[in-house]
């Protein structure tokens, strides 16, 4: 039985392509990252009108995601009830901002997408959208 192990550039694409059309019919600009499952970014596009700081910020939960295997924002949480700050992890790119989402199949983390540019709860409302656009 075949076995995905990352998510490819085609997946990536379509995963940003639903995000985009979410959010150019709510007249909104956003930036997308997707990540494989060692944190590195396969699919990236910041839209026009998003803002600069978006664009690492979306990297960072793509990256923290897949590296984490959980949400950003169960990492944020983690973070502040054990007063600990991301440079506790070892690596900065570690983020606590809500929006980054695990992208899992047959029970192992493939990757990880992060969309950062509305708040925290809507860029993981994105998340969640682009992952069941593509993987169901």
């Amino acid at each position: 039985m075949y076995t995905l192990e990352k998510i490819s550039s085609a997946e990536a694409q379509r995963m940003i392509e639903a995000v985009v059309k979410e959010v150019t019919s709510m007249n909104k600009a956003v930036v997308v990252a997707v990540a494989g499952p060692e944190g590195e970014l396969i699919g990236y596009l910041r839209m026009d009108g998003a803002n600069a700081a978006s664009s690492k910020i979306a990297q960072n939960k793509a990256f923290t995601a897949a590296v984490d295997g959980k949400s950003t924002k169960s990492q944020g949480e983690g973070m502040v009830a054990k007063n600990r700050p991301p440079a506790f992890w070892g690596d900065l790119r570690i983020t606590g901002f809500g929006g980054g989402v695990p992208v899992v199949q047959n029970q192992r983390v493939v990757g990880g997408i992060g969309v950062s540019g509305l708040s925290e709860a809507e860029d993981e409302r994105l998340c969640n959208l682009a992952i069941t656009s593509v993987f169901g």
